[in-house]
């Protein structure tokens, strides 16, 4: 399943889930939203992951096929 990553103000990511790897490479798992924000470098510490407007845990299996991402923390 194709995933697109929107890290607002920052663009957007197409990934592949098949190609992003869960914690443990030999058993079967579906990825998550925290394999997800590896894969765009950004920590789960700094922004909050948005499924249909609403937050979800990191540590949830990916369901969705649109991901919006706000960072938290921005220098300047």
């Amino acid at each position: 399943m194709q995933v697109t990553v929107d890290v607002k103000g920052e663009g957007t990511h197409e990934i592949d889930l098949e190609a992003v790897s869960g914690t443990d490479a030999t058993a079967e798992t579906t990825p998550t939203y925290l394999d997800l924000l590896r894969e765009v470098d950004l920590s789960p510490h700094e922004v909050s992951v948005l499924v249909d407007g609403r937050p979800v845990p990191e540590d949830q299996p990916v369901e969705s096929d649109h991901v919006t991402v706000l960072r938290l923390i921005k220098g300047g």
